[in-house]
């Protein structure tokens, strides 16, 4: 563990790279000395770190030998663990990042980075992870199956429950309570991941498709969540639902 004064927001830093791992944690506790961060150097004992530390975010190199940052965030996000998730990538992968988005990563920043620029990162994903632990007042939203309760964040499916991360959830919850309107990528972009991320289009593709694949009963053809192409995506109301096939 690398030192650090009590009482911070807690990051643990899965790198196969030691001295890479060291100069992250040195970097953030220089600006952020309430900080705790933790390292880990191996993909294989990472799922066991998390648990057993409970972090408030997780930095994971995606390309580590044996078992890599995919594999492990695929089986955290698989057992319903929501923690926000930054995964490093190599400059210029960008199958690398759009495969850390679709396994449920919050966000990606590319190696080399600054630390000023890691830590923005990580403002914006504890920003949107805390909105998304937040209640809402508003009485539940129903259509055709599809029930989403405010007050306890809690979305359902037929009576099924369905897992979402923050993330998905900010998104959805956006769509979701402008049923019937035309929501446009940029302001999508700009209310869930800030002003910031207006013109990354791919992350809305991309978690469009997570959440599609959680409440649609057919994600090639979406009931809910339909895309106005060229423009952004509107969620379905009582008045364009689209019939269930059969």
């Amino acid at each position: 563990d690398l030192p650090a004064a009590a009482g911070g927001m807690k990051v643990l830093v899965i790198d196969d790279e030691p001295d890479v791992a060291a100069l992250v944690g040195i970097g953030i506790t220089a600006v952020r000395p309430n900080y705790i961060v933790l390292q880990c150097t191996s993909g294989a004992r990472a799922l066991g770190a998390i648990s057993t530390e409970h972090p408030d975010a997780v930095l994971l190199d995606v390309s580590m030998p044996e078992r890599d940052g995919f594999a492990v965030l695929k089986e955290l996000r698989d057992g319903g663990n929501d923690v926000p998730v930054i995964v490093l990538t190599a400059k210029g992968l960008e199958s690398d990042k759009v495969r850390g988005l679709e396994l449920g990563a919050d966000d990606y920043i590319t190696k080399p980075f600054s630390h000023n620029e890691l830590l923005a990162r990580l403002d914006a994903v504890m920003r949107r992870y805390r909105t998304g632990m937040s209640g809402r007042r508003s009485p539940p939203f129903t259509l055709a199956g599809f029930r989403i309760d405010y007050a306890r964040r809690r979305v359902t499916v037929d009576d099924r429950d369905v897992a979402l991360t923050p993330t998905e959830y900010n998104l959805l919850y956006q769509l979701v309570t402008n049923a019937g309107s035309v929501m446009t990528h940029h302001t999508l972009l700009a209310r869930v991941w800030g002003n910031e991320y207006r013109d990354e289009v791919h992350y809305l593709k991309v978690y469009v498709g997570r959440i599609r694949g959680k409440v649609e009963p057919d994600p090639q053809r979406p009931r809910f969540i339909l895309t106005v192409r060229g423009v952004g995506y509107q969620f379905a109301s009582s008045s364009n639902a689209v019939e269930p096939a059969g």
